[in-house]
């Protein structure tokens, strides 16, 4: 094989295989997409054993999920076999060789034209695409009337569909949907499946710091980076994520985008790139987060060429989204045991500013290390300091006894 990831003596087995062509482009595939050598060695063995029984076939052959479930299927190891498979369709749909199957059911030609009107008319991502799909799909599946008829559906049946959407996500998720359903709406009036135009549904609305923000105090901070066991390269990784947010009040996205080259260890400093205000934040390195993030260098990131600071552990590796870490955070939360179900990663960074305020830091000074461009941010995270506020206010009743002393009126 050109890339060696087995002792000469297996690499000849493989180079000499009745698939080794497969195999080549697979590897190449498996490192340009991230996955470093040992998973790679897993997927490519299990790809060997599968593929040299139900092949030769031509390297241009295409396949679809039923011949790979064919090839891939094992009584020996199903997981491994289940996960390699799932590897070796992305690959194949990279190489333009993955046969989709056709949909089945009464609304399969109205979602394939939907599908094929979302990315070409209105340029949509397939991801995206997807999205839409999905809702579609439910709608016709969960929301037709009792007839079944795409053509009786009426404007209390999507009244209902909707709330039965809203019982089961938020606000937020409930937007998105909404725009979906609505474009599919329009998509079914316009080619005359509906009689009359449905799409008119009221969209829920969010309002900024409508709700108090969920500060997580520094014990509870603290008591859940004592929570993590440090001695796995995973422990490794969140420790040091958490350590800045708990230490730095850094925003998920400011953490997901940091770079390899954001850390200047001769000056040291700590280089955040805030993309609410495209702006460089200047922070100093402290001994302790030094210490932190040299160890997670040493013990805990993967070793590959990736610039980012923070990446997934499992193959392939690939940097750490915004998503990914509250889901790391939710996990370490269970882990700990601590209250803190309600709570999003947002809530260190509101802790941070209330230290800072509890310490006797003006609201300038904790707006600049928040990198806020307005007071009015910064305030938003100190509107909970009620501990502040009764320093600051003076109860009814002595204001009362202080006027009557003076003769005012009461």
């Amino acid at each position: 094989m050109r890339i060696r990831l087995f002792p000469p003596y297996y690499s000849c087995q493989y180079s000499t295989s009745p698939v080794a062509n497969w195999l080549n482009d697979f590897a190449d595939w498996l490192k340009t997409t991230g996955y470093t050598c040992r998973p790679m060695r897993g997927h490519i063995a299990i790809a060997r054993s599968a593929l040299e029984q139900h092949l030769p076939a031509s390297r241009n052959a295409s396949f679809s999920c039923a011949d790979l479930q064919r090839i891939f299927a094992s009584s020996r190891k199903p997981r491994r076999f289940r996960a390699t498979q799932r590897v070796f369709e992305r690959f194949l749909r990279s190489c333009g060789q993955w046969l989709e199957e056709p949909q089945t059911g009464p609304y399969a030609l109205l979602l394939g034209a939907y599908r094929q009107y979302l990315l070409e008319m209105r340029g949509l991502s397939v991801i995206t695409a997807d999205q839409h799909i999905v809702v579609a799909t439910a709608l016709l599946r969960d929301g037709l009337p009792s007839s079944g008829r795409l053509a009786d559906l009426s404007a209390s049946d999507i009244e209902n569909f909707v709330a039965a959407i809203a019982h089961r996500v938020g606000r937020s998720s409930l937007q998105g949907e909404v725009g979906y359903l609505r474009s599919f709406l329009r998509f079914c009036h316009d080619r005359s499946e509906i009689g009359m135009r449905l799409d008119a549904i009221d969209m829920p609305r969010r309002y900024r710091a409508e709700r108090p923000p969920r500060a997580i105090s520094w014990d509870l901070a603290q008591r859940l980076l004592r929570s993590i066991d440090r001695s796995t390269s995973l422990g490794q990784r969140d420790y040091a994520i958490f350590y800045l947010m708990t230490h730095y009040g850094l925003r998920t996205g400011e953490i997901a985008a940091l770079k390899l080259e954001s850390i200047d260890w001769d000056m040291r400093m700590l280089w955040v790139e805030q993309r609410k205000t495209r702006s460089v934040l200047e922070l100093p390195l402290t001994d302790p987060a030094t210490r932190v993030l040299k160890r997670y260098l040493r013990k805990g990131r993967p070793s590959c060429d990736h610039p980012r600071l923070f990446l997934c552990m499992q193959a392939p590796v690939r940097p750490l989204g915004v998503p990914a870490i509250a889901q790391i955070f939710q996990r370490r939360v269970r882990q700990s045991g601590l209250p803190l179900e309600s709570h999003s990663p947002y809530g260190f960074r509101h802790g941070f500013a209330m230290r800072l305020l509890e310490r006797g830091v003006g609201v300038k000074a904790i707006g600049d290390l928040l990198g806020h461009h307005t007071l009015e941010s910064t305030c938003v995270y100190l509107r909970l300091n009620t501990d502040a506020l009764r320093e600051v206010a003076l109860p009814i009743s002595h204001i009362v006894r202080h006027e009557a002393t003076k003769g005012g009126a009461p």
